[in-house]
């Protein structure tokens, strides 16, 4: 006799808005369940750019995201979600009026939007299946681009040992200054060098929906890393397209083409800075976390 459970995860970040609904699956006598997508919605409301240009939620977001939510409400009552837990990170948690949107979607929605911290965002994701593709023995650098935030978590022997969040990710590096860009890249730097300079045969692990697109692409199979050879070769390809051909060539969203330039910049860069030559795409993200932190009672 199988068991069903519908539970979904509500992921506001910098540049879409993302509901996933997921059905788990416990088969009779057996402790291990079965996760599988149900339904995937991605809204293009680019937070970052208010939250990270003007310091506030712009009156149109807020109201885009408002509508968002209760689209989501009712998918999850059609679909017979039971639980679901909303995270919003960087944009909502930067945005001077953040807490206040978070408070006005509650009231009119009931969907309440948690802001939290770039640590609590990675202890999340850290939540699914990643340790299944870590070799105990083997050290990885597993890097997070979001919108708003990239976060490095560096393991060795099977445990986490160091890890931090940086305030660079794909929206905020398309409005930064040369001189203020130039200060967060040498930082990343430094700390991925230092960090990383006693590990031999490192990978990387890439997540955040540019990766997986640049996974898609290269026509790879599920569980192959990308080498770094590709990524570099990607890099240039992309950055010879105008934003126009990433559309119409590539069959990119326009929320999409502009940001995935930035993101392999920072894949690459970290791969550079690790030594690392190849990354891992287990296509995990936030939504994915929350869901199995719900599961098993952890939110």
């Amino acid at each position: 006799m199988l068991k069903i459970e519908k539970l979904a995860g509500i992921d506001i970040g910098s540049n879409a808005v993302r509901l996933l609904i997921t059905n788990v699956i416990t088969e009779k006598d057996s402790n291990k369940p079965s996760f599988r997508k149900s339904a995937l919605v991605r809204v293009p409301i680019r937070l970052g750019v208010d939250a990270f240009i003007k310091g506030k939620i712009s009156e149109e977001n807020k109201n885009r995201l408002l509508k968002a939510m209760d689209a989501f409400k009712l998918l999850m009552e059609v679909h017979g979600v039971k639980k679901y837990y909303a995270c919003a990170t960087s944009a909502m948690r930067e945005a001077s009026n953040g807490v206040e949107v978070a408070n006005e979607i509650f009231k009119k929605t009931t969907i309440k939007i948690n802001i939290i911290e770039g640590k609590e965002e990675a202890a999340i994701i850290f939540s699914t299946d990643i340790s299944t593709i870590l070799e105990k023995d083997k050290p990885y650098l597993y890097v997070d681009v979001g919108g708003g935030s990239t976060e490095f978590t560096l393991f060795s022997n099977g445990e986490i040992i160091n890890s931090k969040s940086f305030k660079i990710g794909t929206v905020r590096i398309l409005n930064y200054s040369k001189n203020e860009a130039k200060q967060i890249w040498n930082e990343i730097e430094i700390w991925i060098k230092e960090n990383t300079k006693n590990l031999k045969n490192l990978a990387l692990i890439g997540s955040g929906g540019n990766i997986n697109k640049i996974f898609k692409l290269s026509g790879k199979a599920m569980g192959k890393p990308l080498s770094l050879i590709y990524m570099k070769a990607h890099y240039h390809f992309l950055k010879q397209m105008t934003y126009e051909q990433r559309i119409s060539e590539l069959g990119l969203n326009p929320d999409r083409a502009d940001v995935i330039l930035p993101a392999t910049k920072i894949y690459l860069s970290a791969m550079k800075w690790s030594g690392a030559t190849k990354i891992f795409v287990p296509k995990i993200g936030l939504a994915d976390g929350i869901v199995k932190s719900l599961y098993y009672n952890k939110l």
